[in-house]
């Protein structure tokens, strides 16, 4: 009787393992959006504006450069007035360089504010397809591996980011 009811509890215990088991699976999303054309395209153009931006900048920081070595060659000659009046004049450039700065590439500027536009619809395709896949196929997690997330191994055939394009109707 005793071994009947152990015989009992390790198959019910068994079972129990056997059901707790969790699916999971590992995308690329790196890899998925270097394959979608709409996103190299929105990576270009973000690319051109961050430069094109960043040259407006720099071209201001060259004058504000400028502006602080002539001060500086011109400062023991200047009356305590003018000398006042060149540093408020410094600190304004200074400040509109900096408000510029941020305007373009702070948290929320303006290069935030293209990529969310460009960017996260590309993205949110690419998580409905992900989702998806995950639904159909009873997957429990689904780990990128490609940022934030380190896997120190990943067998090749639980990746699943080419069915996630093929989901997306995209070719590779």
């Amino acid at each position: 009787m005793q071994k009947v009811f152990l015989l009992l509890f390790a198959l019910v215990c068994l079972s129990v393992g056997v059901h707790a088991q969790q699916r999971y699976a590992i995308i690329d999303t790196k890899y998925i959006l270097s394959k979608v054309p709409e996103y190299k395209a929105a990576d270009a153009k973000l690319q051109q504006l961050g430069e094109q931006w960043q040259k407006e900048i720099d071209e201001k920081q060259v004058i504000l450069d400028k502006m602080y070595k002539n001060y500086e060659a011109e400062q023991v000659m200047l009356t305590e007035e003018l000398k006042k009046k060149r540093e408020d004049e410094l600190f304004v450039k200074e400040k509109e360089v900096r408000e510029l700065q941020k305007k373009r590439f702070g948290y929320e500027g303006d290069l935030f504010k293209e990529r969310q536009k460009l960017v996260k619809p590309i993205q949110d395709k690419v998580y409905n397809a992900i989702q998806k896949i995950a639904i159909a196929r009873f997957y429990d997690f689904v780990l990128d591996k490609s940022e934030g997330i380190t896997v120190i191994f990943a067998d090749p055939k639980l990746d699943k980011s080419d069915e996630v394009l093929r989901e997306m109707g995209i070719k590779f």
